[in-house]
C-alpha cells in the first residue's frame, strides 16, 4: 500500500504577518517558513499506517519554488521514504494544486492520499475536496481519527454537530484535522539518514497543469485595529453605553 503526502511549506504560525506597503501581499522576504501544521499531521499519521505494517511506502509531495527542498527533506527525516518536488514559483490556488497533485495520483497510482484540511496561509480548505472530485473517489475530510482494513478507511470526522463516521473505498482522499495525532520529534540521525533519500524534481510546466488563477485578488489589508474597552461599573451602565451606541 502506498500514500501520497501533500506537504506545503507556509510562513511559519509564531511569524507576526505584515502587508507590504503597495497593499499587493504579504512580506514573505526574510521571514520563518515551515511546514504547514495540519500537513505534519498528515505526514504523521501516513508514518503511522507504515509503523503498523499497513502501509509499505509514505511518498511527500510539495509545489513550491526550487529553494523548497530542505522543507522536502525534512518530510523525509519525519520518515518518508521519497519525495517528489513540483517545482514553480508561481502560487497556486486550490483548483490548480488539485490539479497538480492529481497529476502525481495519476503517476504513482497511491492508495491513499492524505493532506492537511487547510493550509494556514490561505485557509481556504478547498483541495483536498477538489482534488477527490477530479480523481473521481471518496473523500474523509476533517479527521479525527482513521482506521484502514481490508481495502476500506473508516474515519472518524469533526463536524459541527459533533463527531460523524465515514467508511469509503480505498484509494480515497483523506483531509486531517488537528485531534487526529501528534507529529514526531525529528531527531538528529533522521535528519542525516534522509539526505541521502530519493527526490524527484518535475517542472509544473512538464505536467502540463492549467495553473492559471481562478479568483483575481485585487488588494491585501491588514486587519482594523481594535478600539479601546472601555470600563462600565455595572449592568446598569452597560446598557446605557449599547443603547448611546445604537447597539441596543
Amino acid at each position: 500500500m502506498k500514500i501520497l503526502v501533500a506537504y506545503k511549506r507556509v510562513v511559519d504560525y509564531n511569524v507576526r504577518i505584515q502587508v507590504k506597503p503597495d497593499g499587493s501581499g504579504v512580506v514573505t522576504e526574510g521571514v520563518k517558513l515551515s511546514p504547514n501544521p495540519f500537513d505534519e499531521i498528515a505526514l504523521e499519521e501516513a508514518l503511522r499506517l507504515r509503523d503498523k505494517g499497513i502501509a509499505t511506502e509514505v511518498v511527500v509531495a510539495t509545489i513550491a519554488p526550487a529553494d523548497a527542498q530542505p522543507h522536502l527533506r525534512n518530510g523525509l527525516a519525519m520518515g518518508a521514504n521519497r519525495a517528489i518536488h513540483v517545482v514553480t514559483d508561481q502560487p497556486l490556488q486550490p483548483l490548480a494544486a488539485a490539479r497538480t497533485l492529481l497529476k502525481l495520483v495519476e503517476k504513482e497510482q497511491p492508495d491513499l492520499v492524505i493532506l492537511g484540511k487547510q493550509a494556514i496561509d490561505d485557509d481556504a480548505n478547498q483541495t483536498g475536496q477538489m482534488l477527490a472530485t477530479l480523481w473521481g473517489r471518496p473523500q474523509a475530510t476533517f479527521a479525527s481519527k482513521l482506521e484502514v482494513e481490508g481495502g476500506k478507511a473508516t474515519v472518524t470526522r469533526e463536524v459541527d454537530a459533533g463527531l460523524e463516521t465515514l467508511e469509503v473505498d480505498l484509494p480515497a482522499v483523506v483531509t486531517t484535522d488537528l485531534r487526529l495525532n501528534e507529529p514526531r520529534f525529528i531527531k538528529l540521525p533522521d535528519i542525516m539518514k534522509a539526505k541521502s533519500k530519493p527526490m524527484e524534481t518535475l517542472q509544473l510546466a512538464e505536467l502540463g497543469v492549467d495553473a492559471g488563477p481562478v479568483l483575481t485578488t485585487l488588494a491585501h489589508a491588514p486587519p482594523t485595529a481594535r478600539s479601546k474597552g472601555v470600563m462600565v461599573k455595572d449592568v446598569a451602565e452597560l446598557v446605557a453605553a449599547l443603547k448611546a451606541r445604537n447597539l441596543l
